[in-house]
């Protein structure tokens, strides 16, 4: 499952990394991979494996992580109205991002940086807005651009604001995803941002992934949904964070 949670953010992996970041040999990840082929997941190719729903996916530039929608268009919302005109802000790559894309139409003036294809392509075209992209690797499930090269876009940018997505967070092993390629471009990112808002639905707390972004204290604020508990909130906002319930 590990595995499939990678192939899933990262659409394709060589065999010799997954043995490498999972600590296994590469039979043992050969022997996998030919599993979840037979499941249907994936399809096997000399070396490793890219997720089977991905071409399709890609030519309907559609994104492969789409559940809680219901929950991450609150997000979007709230996230949006605390934006304003002029302002200059970041928006990571992912689903609930690309919700507050969706509720930005309106705004005037506005400066966006981003490594989601996709959002470019929504926004680009509105004149008022100019959108900039940063160059990397292209990684299809999320429709964006990832590695060294997209974080090095970052430096020297200043934003009042960075919408962040993750897909776990806990208090203990902080800020987690399921594959390691976008913590270069996420750090620099956050490191160029005034104020880091966390974006992410509650079922997403208490959570943990593969690969650690640091501590949840990287970012300023949360913005979630209703079903966050009350002992979270608090721990929370008790660490300085501050909470906002779409």
């Amino acid at each position: 499952m590990k595995i499939l949670e990678w192939l899933q953010e990262e659409g394709s992996a060589r065999v010799r990394d997954l043995s490498v970041a999972f600590a296994v040999s590469e039979a043992t990840i050969r022997q996998d991979l030919e599993r979840l082929d037979t499941d249907g997941f994936v399809v096997r190719e000399h070396g490793g494996a890219y997720l089977k729903s991905v071409p399709a996916q890609v030519q309907s530039m559609s994104l492969q992580h789409l559940s809680n929608m219901d929950r991450k268009k609150k997000i979007g919302r709230a996230a949006a109205a605390l934006v304003g005109n002029g302002e200059t802000i970041i928006l990571d790559s992912g689903s609930t991002t690309t919700e507050i894309a969706n509720n930005l139409t309106g705004h005037q003036n506005l400066n966006v940086i981003t490594n989601a294809i996709n959002i470019v392509l929504q926004l680009g075209a509105l004149p008022t807005m100019s959108v900039h992209l940063s160059g990397g690797l292209f990684k299809a499930p999320t429709l964006s651009v990832t590695g060294e090269k997209s974080g090095d876009f970052f430096t020297g940018i200043f934003a009042e604001k960075l919408f962040l997505a993750t897909a776990a967070v806990s208090f203990e092993a902080g800020l987690t995803f399921p594959a390691m390629a976008d913590l270069y471009v996420k750090r620099a990112m956050i490191k160029a941002a005034s104020k880091v808002y966390l974006v992410a639905d509650s079922t997403k707390i208490g959570r943990t992934s593969f690969s650690s972004l640091g501590p949840i204290d990287l970012i300023g604020g949360f913005i979630t949904d209703e079903g966050i508990s009350d002992a979270d909130r608090a721990e929370f906002e008790r660490r300085g964070i501050e909470v906002i319930i779409a």
